[in-house]
């Protein structure tokens, strides 16, 4: 009896055809990472410690790590600090949660109601930390500390090549699971960072979704993050806003899609004019992209600037970003 043969997709000629996916998730990913590499990864942990004492760094690292485990990281060539989490680490960058969490447990895990660490899931996320969350600090790192301390004596010679893959490897599964829409909000969120920080020496009031500054000239100005527009640009005048820069972020990738997203930013650029906004900014993918078609889509926006440039902090984008940001609420661009 003759067996059945799973039949191969080939063309006419009877070739074989071959056809590799689109890079348009990968490209996503790649957007997220360059975000994450300044909010949780190894350059955002790099960072606040050039910002630090690191004689009060290796005090607080002496009061939480074991002495046992001092040695097996000084036999790995790692930095203490680069495993366990201290307090003036945390209270320079709030975010860093995320670098220390990455080294331990997914998301769903580590913020598991059992856990008690919900607390501070928000400070991984905004970069912010509360009075509440603040007095808790202390008692975060020492948590950790005996999490972080049965890693490293379970897993044999520990380097630090280890412990900066580890941290990539937990996020990657944290992205793969991560649809669209989930993705979209989470560059919204990022370029929400990246204004936070570039404008942070005047910051007056910070909130999760709002920031507040003063400028160079004692006026007020806010910078919220919210829908049609994404982030709004406003001056305090009198007792109410006056309107200043809208910013579309539209975070997805996928080329033969782009046209549609400038669409959609066109939209509500349209809608943040008729409310008065009398500038408006998209930041989107614009690698491989014709400009000249994105502005045919959305001819209400100003100015046009790469996500991952603005999100990985470097770049002609990010450059010219971060002067008309500062041009744009009053502020010095340094």
């Amino acid at each position: 009896m003759a067996t059945k043969r799973s039949k191969k997709k080939t063309t006419h000629k009877g070739r074989i055809h071959l056809s590799a996916p689109g890079p348009s998730r990968q490209i996503g990913f790649y957007q997220l990472l360059v975000a994450a590499r300044k909010q949780w990864l190894i350059d955002a942990l790099a960072d606040a410690l050039g910002s630090l004492d690191p004689i009060e760094v290796k005090k607080q690292i002496a009061e939480i790590v074991p002495a046992d485990v001092q040695k097996i990281l000084a036999a790995g060539g790692i930095r203490d600090e680069h495993v366990f989490p201290v307090p003036a680490l945390i209270e320079a960058k709030p975010s860093l949660v995320g670098y220390y969490r990455l080294l331990l447990s997914p998301q769903k895990g580590f913020y598991h109601a059992s856990t008690g660490m919900s607390h501070f899931r928000s400070m991984e996320r905004t970069g912010i930390a509360s009075e509440m969350q603040k007095s808790l600090i202390p008692e975060f790192c020492a948590a950790m500390a005996v999490s972080l301390a049965d890693l490293i004596r379970q897993v044999p010679n520990m380097s630090e090549r280890d412990v900066r893959e580890l941290p990539l490897l937990t996020f990657g599964s944290q992205l793969q699971g991560a649809n669209n829409t989930l993705i979209g909000k989470k560059a919204m969120e990022d370029v929400f960072l990246v204004i936070s920080e570039i404008v942070s020496r005047y910051a007056i009031r910070t909130e999760a979704k709002k920031l507040t500054i003063r400028n160079s000239s004692g006026r007020t100005v806010s910078i919220r993050l919210a829908h049609d527009p994404d982030v709004q640009i406003q001056e305090v005048v009198g007792g109410g806003l006056h309107h200043n820069v809208a910013i579309e972020v539209k975070g997805g990738t996928d080329l033969s899609n782009v046209h549609n997203r400038a669409g959609e930013a066109e939209k509500s650029h349209l809608k943040a004019k008729r409310a008065g906004f009398p500038e408006f900014w998209t930041i989107i993918s614009t690698k491989g992209v014709d400009l000249s078609k994105l502005k045919a889509e959305s001819q209400t926006t100003n100015h046009w600037f790469d996500i991952a440039e603005v999100l990985s902090r470097k770049g002609a984008d990010y450059k010219t970003f971060k002067e008309r940001l500062a041009r744009a609420v009053g502020i010095p661009a340094k």
